[in-house]
């Protein structure tokens, strides 16, 4: 499925934010997990830049998408700064309460957080405190294990066991932007949550 997108803003202010119109998913991880990578499988393009420094993404940044065939864009991706890496982790803390949680917590438009975590490394203390955020704000969420081209089927199988015994509640979709594994099963999540959240409205 080939969709069109384009860059809409950078905030890093409430009072800079689009005004909330259509459904919102929101994408969070910590730094170097391959947010950007992913996005741009979704949408086919470089729409949101990668890098090899991690922390570069410092502000909300919105793309509109729209569907193949649809006049209009149907939901509004959000990109949110990464956390995590050691050299950057106090001040990206810093900002949260700054921008990142009053997005999270009073979003009206918001109708899907979705959570990376490297499926290569152990279950992260970051990690953890996202998805107890996203279960204390009462946020629709899922977690999406990245890079999972980096390992066997049996490693993956494994790893897969570690993420759900750390994270009981969590709904885990596998992903890698290398094969495209999973790009289907999230695109059908967000499609779901984008028009439910337009039904609601």
């Amino acid at each position: 499925m080939r969709v069109m997108s384009r860059f809409m803003a950078s905030a890093t202010d409430p009072a800079h934010f689009p005004a909330p119109t259509l459904p919102e998913v929101a994408f969070l991880g910590r730094s170097n997990v391959g947010k950007s990578s992913l996005i741009n499988t979704l949408v086919e393009t470089k729409l949101a830049r990668t890098s090899s420094t991690p922390g570069r993404t410092r502000s909300i940044n919105f793309f509109e998408v729209r569907w193949p065939g649809k006049p209009h864009p149907e939901v509004i991706f959000a990109d949110l700064p990464g956390y995590g890496y050691a050299k950057l982790s106090r001040e990206i803390s810093a900002e949260w309460p700054k921008f990142i949680e009053p997005y999270l917590n009073d979003r009206p438009t918001l109708a899907l957080c979705i959570a990376l975590v490297d499926v290569n490394v152990p279950p992260q203390d970051s990690d953890r405190q996202l998805i107890d955020f996203l279960q204390a704000s009462g946020r629709d969420f899922l977690l999406v294990a990245t890079k999972s081209d980096r390992l066997s089927n049996n490693q993956l199988r494994n790893a897969l066991k570690v993420l759900s015994d750390a994270y009981p509640t969590a709904p885990v979709i596998t992903f890698s932007a290398k094969t495209r594994a999973g790009r289907d099963e999230l695109w059908n999540k967000i499609r779901h949550s984008a028009a439910d959240n337009a039904i609601r409205r």
